[in-house]
């Protein structure tokens, strides 16, 4: 059977992809694979700009809002899910559009999830025990120590990543870094093009500043205080991204709220850059303004159609 054809719209945080993506797939009767691994929660919606219930009823989104922000997710449940709703989608011969800029989920779609084994319960709780009595950069100094290429990868505070390096690293005696060069040489699952929206540095951080305040005028605050009074805990992995931990912070009295949203600002400019990083690095990709809707649209309708006459000579 043939590969499904997928069109990936990725970039910043705050570069526009959501509103681009969501136009496109309005006028090309395509739906929309959400690659956003905060999206996937429940519960969580001002903090991580998920598309609103008009939009939803406008353009169908799947792997949004399927599981509670204390259930565990990670790349390789995301694989698994993705794969089936696209060769759902592709059966039925909708176009795919698959909008986020989480890097990991893009590339394990393109090349498969590393067989790096499974950490123990006793190894994540040492590294936890650690974190906890010497801070997050303790971990991130032992990642440097062994793994130069994932300590520029891994925000030094960022204990989930760091502790999920150190294990892999104990596990195998090899560095996380080896094992992600994976599948590079193999077939993808799929036909891949790929759209990469950027902008100017100073518009981009603007964005990003213009959305966090609006993300506080739509009840961002309120949002974290019913999460906490729902009974998820701070130290959860989706309670610990970014805005969230800053906000839960604030709601304990450790900052002032101007204070804590500057933070938010500042650190979603700070990923953004990252984000950047990582899918430079990505061969395939072709940046595009997000005001070059036009041409951006003739580009999927012309991969669309080259496969199509691929498919039927």
């Amino acid at each position: 059977m043939d590969r499904p054809k997928l069109v990936i719209i990725t970039g910043p945080t705050g570069v526009g992809k959501s509103y681009l993506g969501h136009r496109l797939a309005g006028e090309m009767g395509g739906e929309i694979l959400n690659a956003d691994s905060m999206q996937v929660y429940r519960y969580m919606d001002v903090g991580t700009a998920k598309p609103t219930l008009l939009e939803r009823k406008e353009v169908p989104y799947h792997l949004i809002d399927i599981i509670d922000p204390d259930q565990p997710f990670d790349a390789s449940e995301f694989r698994l899910r993705a794969h089936s709703v696209i060769q759902g989608l592709h059966l039925r011969r909708v176009p795919i559009l698959l909008i986020g800029g989480t890097g990991l989920y893009l590339r394990v779609l393109q090349r498969g999830i590393f067989s790096c084994p499974k950490p123990t319960i006793e190894i994540r709780q040492r590294w936890r025990k650690a974190a906890s009595e010497h801070g997050p950069e303790f971990l991130w100094e032992e990642v440097r120590k062994n793994d130069l290429l994932a300590a520029g990868r891994i925000h030094p505070r960022d204990t989930f990543r760091l502790i999920r390096a150190l294990e892999v690293l104990e596990l195998t005696g090899r560095p996380i870094s080896e094992w992600q060069q994976w599948g590079h040489e193999a077939e993808p699952d799929f036909e891949i093009l790929w759209i990469g929206l950027s902008m100017e540095r100073e518009v981009l951080y603007r964005n990003i500043n213009l959305r966090t305040e609006a993300m506080m005028n739509r009840g961002f605050l309120d949002e974290v205080q019913g999460l906490l009074e729902k009974g998820y805990a701070p130290e959860l992995k989706s309670m610990q991204s970014l805005g969230y931990r800053h906000l839960v912070e604030a709601i304990k009295g450790i900052r002032n709220l101007k204070v804590t949203v500057d933070l938010i600002k500042r650190d979603t400019r700070r990923y953004a850059k990252r984000q950047l990083t990582w899918l430079a690095k990505e061969e395939n990709l072709t940046w595009y303004s997000p005001q070059e809707f036009d041409k951006i649209r003739l580009n999927i309708l012309k991969f669309l159609k080259q496969t199509e006459n691929h498919d039927h000579p």
